[in-house]
């Protein structure tokens, strides 16, 4: 009798305890809800850290190759092997960096972070010195190679643990897609701000062309006879301007690493455990490579980014000498930056309600059109204007799709390696290097080609094998880029289902391991 009045009274009491149990699950799960979503505070210094990357890569990527052709005055052929090394070099150093930030230990301020920190003043030392002129003839090419290559090496060691510290911020996978979306935008905002920073300052201090004997210089257009004077503009005056705009750029630089550092904290709970043996170079190299979907991605944004990255290396160049624009490049530019910054949010939009993939052949090929009609315009700046806004639309989709997709390579392939973490700046490191080195190759084989169609330094014109090239340098050639990407995409295997698959079986991953690491606690506990 007392044995089943026990047992009546153990049935009762976990009856009551099933039944405060319940409550406390539900709040259990609402605050690892809210552990996992980030503010918008957190999202927007965030966001803010990507600025530098975008601010410098815009003023080097569409101002470098005119600024070594027609300020530095070197020859063609040298500044092509300037700008082939410099992107080769900052190619090489993304997976070491990546290798060396993944086997880092944790500090008090986190994993990534110390190397934000640590490269700043270096990275913004070396820019600065990349704008200015040496007054030895002789070595240009050694400097300009020295502190190009140092400040791309100290620009990767800003970048790449910036890009794996999305991975750091939540194990959410909505709230790294709207960071990434928050990241996007200001990034897509910092290239308008080099953009506009370097264009409008150099811009009005643009020395006058030189007309080499025996060389026949067209009639001046309406265009034009509408552009400023810059008659009484030297090249010392050019000279200070570009330095000018590198201190500007160096100053935002500072002061979005100190946002970043200040805003942001890595979760200690999502870096690889230190039981787990870290993997040699050689191991993380195969095992990251060796996933279809990650190669499939790289090797389709490979292309697409090549396609923009050979645009954007000579539109000031077919903007100043084709199309006849010299005193307006900039504003054209300034229009294209416009354009992409405000259909960021749209494009997000986009990939949430069709699907990633959907958004990558919608927001690449969209640009096809106006490339064509870009390269067959005759020389009118209001055409030209429209034009590149609408060609805006698109760079926006090319910013914002290949960070927006790569964490979900990422998670794909932890879901099928469950044991396999701390990898993340391995998969971010390896795109970089295949993007930056063939860009590199592509920036030196253009820079090439104008050198052998007769390139002529700060000529008031040009020859016509150098306006063709030109042409085919930011129409032709892009758009079959572009075309072999789109082909390349067809087999990439993480589509919407399969994406919100993963992030299901993922999230259930995750939660079993945090299930059994409290009961892990619970028995010390009781012990």
């Amino acid at each position: 009798m007392a044995r089943g009045e026990g047992g009546e009274q153990f049935s009762a009491t976990s009856l009551l305890q099933s039944k405060a149990a319940a409550p406390d699950g539900v709040k259990l799960a609402e605050k690892r809800d809210q552990k996992h979503r980030l503010s918008v505070c957190s999202k927007l210094c965030f966001a803010i850290g990507g600025a530098p990357y975008q601010i410098t890569g815009s003023a080097l990527g569409f101002f470098l190759q005119i600024y070594l052709l027609d300020v530095a005055q070197l020859d063609p052929f040298y500044a092509s092997i300037i700008l082939f090394v410099g992107r080769a070099w900052d190619a090489v150093t993304d997976p070491t960096v990546g290798f060396l930030v993944s086997r880092s230990p944790w500090t008090r301020y986190g994993r990534m972070l110390p190397w934000i920190v640590f490269s700043t003043p270096l990275a913004v030392l070396s820019y600065f010195l990349i704008w200015f002129v040496p007054p030895i003839e002789q070595g240009k090419v050694i400097w300009y190679l020295i502190f190009y290559c140092l400040f791309q090496t100290m620009q990767t060691c800003f970048h790449v643990p910036y890009s794996a510290l999305t991975m750091f911020l939540s194990s959410d996978q909505k709230e790294r897609d709207s960071a990434t979306a928050y990241r996007m935008t200001v990034e897509v905002l910092g290239t308008l701000i080099g953009t506009a920073i370097q264009g409008q300052i150099v811009g009005g201090a643009i020395a006058p062309c030189i007309s080499p004997p025996g060389m026949n210089v067209t009639e001046p257009s309406l265009t034009d006879l509408l552009n400023v004077s810059t008659s009484h503009v030297t090249l010392d005056h050019t000279k200070n301007a570009y330095m000018t705009a590198s201190g500007v750029i160096c100053g935002i630089y500072i002061l979005c690493a100190i946002i970043l550092f200040s805003g942001v904290k890595e979760r200690r709970e999502l870096v690889r455990p230190k039981s787990e043996p870290p993997m040699s170079f050689i191991q993380g190299l195969r095992l990251v490579m060796g996933h279809g979907p990650y190669a499939k991605l790289v090797m389709g944004f490979l292309f697409t980014s090549l396609a923009f990255m050979l645009l954007e290396g000579n539109f000031a160049l077919f903007c100043s000498y084709t199309l006849g624009f010299r005193n307006n490049f900039q504003n054209i530019l300034l229009v294209i930056m416009i354009s992409a910054t405000l259909m960021i949010p749209f494009w997000q939009w986009f990939l949430t309600k069709f699907g990633k993939k959907t958004a990558v052949y919608i927001g690449t090929t969209s640009v096809i059109p106006f490339m064509i009609l870009l390269v067959c315009l005759e020389s009118n700046l209001i055409m030209t204007f429209v034009v590149t806004f609408a060609a805006g639309v698109s760079v926006a989709a090319a910013f914002l799709l290949p960070w927006s997709m790569l964490p979900d390579v990422i998670d794909d392939f932890q879901l099928k390696n469950p044991g396999s973490r701390g990898h993340e700046a391995i998969f971010y490191s390896f795109y970089v290097f295949f993007t930056k080195f063939a860009s590199g190759v592509s920036l030196g084989i253009s820079t090439l080609s104008l050198n052998f169609a007769g390139y002529v330094t700060n000529g008031c014109s040009q020859p016509d094998a150098v306006h063709l090239t030109l042409r085919m340098l930011v129409s032709a050639a892009p758009i079959v880029l572009i075309l072999l990407g789109l082909i390349i995409f067809i087999v990439y295997p993480i589509n919407e289902v399969v994406r919100l698959n993963n992030r299901k079986e993922l999230q259930k991953l995750r939660d079993s391991e945090q299930d059994s690491e409290t009961d892990s606690s619970d028995s010390g506990n009781v012990v």
